[in-house]
């Protein structure tokens, strides 16, 4: 079975990025902990889910997405001051840490703490592969049809996915 919208995907994967003229590695799927997903209703990046389309079970891949197609180009207008008073009696967050944030509409996202100045906190609030390019290389473990009760929930039931 070849892979197509509305199925259920395993796969491995390594991903790495280029730093300094260098790939590095930054996470990986495993065969005995792939990655599962709904392939074609949004939970993956469009331009890796179009990497996969047609590949079937034992189908090699290896791709590189460009950072506009990943998570975006890095925005320096994303560092943000959050006030020093903010935290309260509590102590202020080291460099490097990640923030938990929350937006006006009850959004939350994460925002990691690159500098402590005078008066306030500041705060990147890019994704953390934003601005990388991203290489993909990993081996397809796994394709199904999604049961309808996946695909009115939007994941994954049963192994390698959520469990109710």
């Amino acid at each position: 079975m070849k892979i197509d919208n509305n199925h259920v995907v395993g796969l491995t994967y390594d991903l790495y990025v280029t730093e300094n003229g260098e790939k590095k590695h930054v996470e990986s799927a495993t065969t005995e902990q792939p990655l599962t997903f709904l392939y074609g209703v949004g939970m993956m990046l469009p331009k890796f889910e179009e990497h996969l389309t047609g590949l079937a079970v034992g189908d090699d891949y290896a791709f590189t997405l460009s950072a506009e197609d990943g998570y975006g180009v890095y925005d320096e207008k994303a560092v943000a001051p959050l006030p020093k008073d903010m935290f309260g009696d509590q102590p202020l967050p080291e460099v490097g840490a990640i923030l938990p944030l929350q937006d006006n509409n009850g959004g939350t996202f994460q925002g990691r703490v690159v500098s402590i100045v005078e008066d306030a906190v500041l705060v990147d609030l890019n994704h953390p592969m934003a601005g990388h390019e991203l290489h993909f290389n990993g081996v397809i473990q796994d394709v199904r049809p999604a049961t309808e009760e996946e695909l009115e929930h939007g994941h994954v039931h049963g192994e390698g996915g959520h469990q109710h």
